[in-house]
């Protein structure tokens, strides 16, 4: 089996508060019994793209297991690169891709600078089809984002969601070795489907967004008391793929002891 913890919107400010919650969850996935073989922080990792603020998550998301970042529409490219990656700044795409075992983790980069909406651009779709190309013909594929391709029945994502996912639906309906999209960006834990394989949507470690189901004023739809969650994908021998989303409260777990 394969343990993939995904972690998402950390929205590091300076502020001790997102700061703490994200390293709650980091020490949380530090201690369990069978420790993830990837995290993975599909985006938002900074609340306003600062080199100080990547800085400061740099201490905080540290792993002593493989760790890899995407960007989200609250990063900023250059100092994403320079600051948390300790690579040259550039303003392209931020695509890369893992191995783990006989599954592949394409890390495709669904934002536009200046906007909080998203897009897979034609060089990310080039990465894609070149990754794929290079992935094992029998392993199984998982593809991650911060935009979901789809409507959530969220007042404020269903609004920024990903651009044009009909281009991304093609080539996950012709490559039958992918079994899920993983994003973030809502908010929310939540699952659906796309293209016909699971979408699964991580949870934030700093708040959660209403639906559209619980909201009256598009202006109070953020709500800060929640405990940081986290998302666990499991990856069988068969490529079966299993989710869980877990809750990490702040005081630590009942069954702990002193």
């Amino acid at each position: 089996m394969i343990l993939v913890a995904q972690v998402s919107d950390t929205h590091i400010d300076l502020g001790s508060r997102n700061t703490e919650r994200a390293e709650v969850v980091m020490a949380y996935l530090a201690g369990l019994r069978r420790k993830p073989d990837l995290i993975l922080i599909t985006g938002d990792v900074t609340d306003s793209g600062k080199p100080d603020q990547y800085a400061e998550a740099r201490t905080a998301l540290t792993a002593d297991v493989p760790l890899r970042f995407l960007p989200g529409n609250h990063d900023e490219r250059a100092a994403f690169r320079e600051v948390l990656l300790g690579e040259p700044a550039s303003s392209g795409p931020i695509n890369g891709a893992v191995r783990v075992g006989d599954l592949t983790i394409v890390l495709l980069d669904s934002t536009i600078p200046g906007e909080a909406g998203g897009l897979l651009g034609d060089e990310t779709f080039a990465f894609l089809r070149e990754t794929l190309a290079a992935a094992p013909a029998d392993g199984p594929v998982l593809l991650a984002m911060h935009h979901p391709p789809v409507h959530l029945h969220s007042p404020i994502i269903d609004g920024i969601t990903l651009a044009e996912p009909e281009r991304l639906a093609e080539v996950i309906t012709g490559d039958p070795r992918v079994i899920g999209v993983l994003t973030g960006h809502a908010h929310s834990a939540a699952t659906t489907t796309f293209a016909g394989r699971p979408l699964l949507v991580a949870p934030s470690t700093a708040s959660v967004l209403g639906g559209e189901w619980e909201l009256e004023l598009p202006g109070h739809v953020m709500d800060y008391a929640p405990d940081p969650a986290v998302a666990l994908h499991i990856v069988d021998e068969n490529g079966a793929l299993t989710t869980h989303f877990r809750p990490v409260p702040m005081g630590g777990f009942l069954g702990e002891q002193p």
